[in-house]
Protein backbone atom coordinates (compact mmCIF):
# COMPACT_ATOMS: atom_id res chain seq x y z
CA UNK A 1 0.00 0.00 0.00
CA UNK A 2 2.38 2.59 1.03
CA UNK A 3 4.22 2.08 -2.65
CA UNK A 4 1.18 2.62 -4.41
CA UNK A 5 0.80 5.66 -2.07
CA UNK A 6 4.54 6.65 -3.00
CA UNK A 7 3.68 5.99 -6.95
CA UNK A 8 0.55 8.10 -7.06
CA UNK A 9 1.53 10.90 -4.67
CA UNK A 10 4.65 11.41 -7.24
CA UNK A 11 1.95 11.58 -10.20
CA UNK A 12 0.07 14.02 -8.47
CA UNK A 13 3.19 16.53 -7.50
CA UNK A 14 4.37 16.10 -10.92
CA UNK A 15 0.73 17.06 -12.24
CA UNK A 16 0.14 19.66 -10.37
CA UNK A 17 3.62 21.43 -11.05
CA UNK A 18 3.25 21.54 -14.51
CA UNK A 19 2.41 24.66 -16.20
CA UNK A 20 -0.74 23.47 -17.98
CA UNK A 21 -2.45 22.21 -14.71
CA UNK A 22 -1.75 25.78 -13.60
CA UNK A 23 -3.36 27.03 -16.74
CA UNK A 24 -6.34 24.72 -16.84
CA UNK A 25 -6.93 25.80 -12.55
CA UNK A 26 -7.19 29.18 -13.50
CA UNK A 27 -9.64 28.35 -16.69
CA UNK A 28 -11.70 26.86 -14.28
CA UNK A 29 -12.04 29.89 -11.98
CA UNK A 30 -12.56 31.51 -15.08
CA UNK A 31 -15.69 29.36 -15.73
CA UNK A 32 -16.55 29.46 -12.20
CA UNK A 33 -16.34 33.04 -11.65
CA UNK A 34 -18.30 34.07 -15.27
CA UNK A 35 -20.68 31.86 -14.31
CA UNK A 36 -21.94 33.96 -11.38
CA UNK A 37 -24.00 36.49 -13.00
CA UNK A 38 -25.34 33.50 -14.86
CA UNK A 39 -26.33 31.72 -11.77
CA UNK A 40 -27.33 35.22 -9.51
CA UNK A 41 -24.52 34.68 -7.45
CA UNK A 42 -26.11 31.77 -5.41
CA UNK A 43 -25.06 30.15 -2.23
CA UNK A 44 -24.46 27.24 -4.28
CA UNK A 45 -22.29 29.02 -6.78
CA UNK A 46 -20.88 29.61 -4.14
CA UNK A 47 -20.19 26.74 -2.16
CA UNK A 48 -18.93 24.66 -5.90
CA UNK A 49 -15.90 27.16 -5.39
CA UNK A 50 -15.32 26.87 -1.47
CA UNK A 51 -15.77 22.99 -1.50
CA UNK A 52 -13.81 21.77 -4.35
CA UNK A 53 -10.86 24.22 -3.20
CA UNK A 54 -10.91 23.45 0.18
CA UNK A 55 -11.20 19.51 -0.98
CA UNK A 56 -8.49 19.49 -3.24
CA UNK A 57 -6.01 21.45 -0.59
CA UNK A 58 -6.87 19.26 2.21
CA UNK A 59 -5.68 16.22 -0.07
CA UNK A 60 -2.75 17.86 -2.10
CA UNK A 61 -0.82 18.30 1.61
CA UNK A 62 -1.00 14.85 2.24
CA UNK A 63 0.68 14.21 -1.20
CA UNK A 64 2.75 17.17 -0.99
CA UNK A 65 4.13 16.17 2.28
CA UNK A 66 4.51 12.61 1.33
CA UNK A 67 6.55 13.60 -1.74
CA UNK A 68 8.76 15.85 0.48
CA UNK A 69 9.71 13.27 3.24
CA UNK A 70 10.41 10.75 0.57
CA UNK A 71 12.84 13.22 -1.56
CA UNK A 72 14.25 14.62 1.55
CA UNK A 73 15.35 11.36 2.81
CA UNK A 74 16.85 10.57 -0.54
CA UNK A 75 18.81 13.46 -0.37
CA UNK A 76 20.01 13.50 3.19
CA UNK A 77 21.12 9.70 2.19
CA UNK A 78 22.75 10.38 -0.56
CA UNK A 79 24.81 13.35 1.42
CA UNK A 80 25.31 10.95 4.23
CA UNK A 81 27.59 8.43 1.60
CA UNK A 82 29.12 11.47 0.48
CA UNK A 83 30.37 12.01 3.61
CA UNK A 84 31.12 8.76 4.70
CA UNK A 85 33.31 7.70 1.74
CA UNK A 86 35.26 11.10 1.58
CA UNK A 87 37.40 12.76 4.37
CA UNK A 88 34.62 14.87 6.39
CA UNK A 89 33.86 13.50 9.74
CA UNK A 90 31.71 10.90 9.50
CA UNK A 91 30.20 11.99 12.74
CA UNK A 92 28.20 14.53 10.80
CA UNK A 93 26.12 11.72 9.54
CA UNK A 94 22.64 11.52 10.85
CA UNK A 95 22.32 14.82 12.22
CA UNK A 96 18.95 15.21 10.89
CA UNK A 97 17.57 13.49 13.77
CA UNK A 98 19.01 16.02 16.55
CA UNK A 99 17.17 18.59 17.93
CA UNK A 100 17.23 22.29 16.35
CA UNK A 101 19.66 23.58 19.15
CA UNK A 102 22.20 20.35 18.79
CA UNK A 103 22.38 21.48 14.75
CA UNK A 104 22.79 25.08 15.86
CA UNK A 105 25.65 24.42 17.71
CA UNK A 106 27.25 22.02 15.27
CA UNK A 107 26.44 24.64 13.01
CA UNK A 108 28.16 27.86 15.33
CA UNK A 109 31.46 25.16 16.03
CA UNK A 110 31.83 24.40 11.89
CA UNK A 111 31.68 28.61 11.27
CA UNK A 112 34.16 29.52 14.47
CA UNK A 113 36.52 26.59 12.49
CA UNK A 114 36.14 28.40 9.06
CA UNK A 115 36.78 31.94 10.41
CA UNK A 116 39.78 30.44 12.40
CA UNK A 117 40.89 29.07 9.07
CA UNK A 118 40.25 31.81 7.26
CA UNK A 119 42.09 34.18 9.66
CA UNK A 120 45.80 32.16 10.03
CA UNK A 121 45.55 32.08 5.74
CA UNK A 122 47.53 35.10 4.80
CA UNK A 123 49.91 34.40 7.78
CA UNK A 124 50.65 30.27 6.59
CA UNK A 125 50.80 32.13 2.91
CA UNK A 126 53.40 34.90 4.38
CA UNK A 127 55.51 31.72 5.54
CA UNK A 128 54.98 29.67 2.61
CA UNK A 129 56.18 32.35 0.26
CA UNK A 130 59.30 33.31 2.31
CA UNK A 131 59.86 29.95 2.54
CA UNK A 132 59.54 29.39 -0.89
CA UNK A 133 62.18 32.48 -1.21
CA UNK A 134 64.42 30.63 0.70
CA UNK A 135 64.79 27.79 -0.96
CA UNK A 136 64.95 29.12 -4.05
CA UNK A 137 68.25 31.22 -2.55
CA UNK A 138 69.39 28.06 -1.05
CA UNK A 139 69.28 29.95 2.44
CA UNK A 140 67.06 28.11 5.22
CA UNK A 141 64.40 30.32 7.41
CA UNK A 142 65.21 30.85 10.73
CA UNK A 143 62.12 28.98 11.88
CA UNK A 144 62.96 25.65 10.15
CA UNK A 145 66.68 26.12 11.47
CA UNK A 146 65.20 26.27 15.17
CA UNK A 147 63.23 23.48 14.43
CA UNK A 148 66.40 21.47 13.79
CA UNK A 149 67.24 21.95 16.94
CA UNK A 150 70.46 23.83 16.31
Amino acid sequence: MEKTFGHIANAVARGAGRPTTFILCIALIAVWGFSGPVLGFSETWQLIINTSTTIITFLMVFLIQNTQNRDGAAVQAKLDELVRVSSGKNSFIGIDHLTAAEVEEIRSTCEAAVARAHSTEPARRASEGARKKNATNGKQSFSSYMRKGV
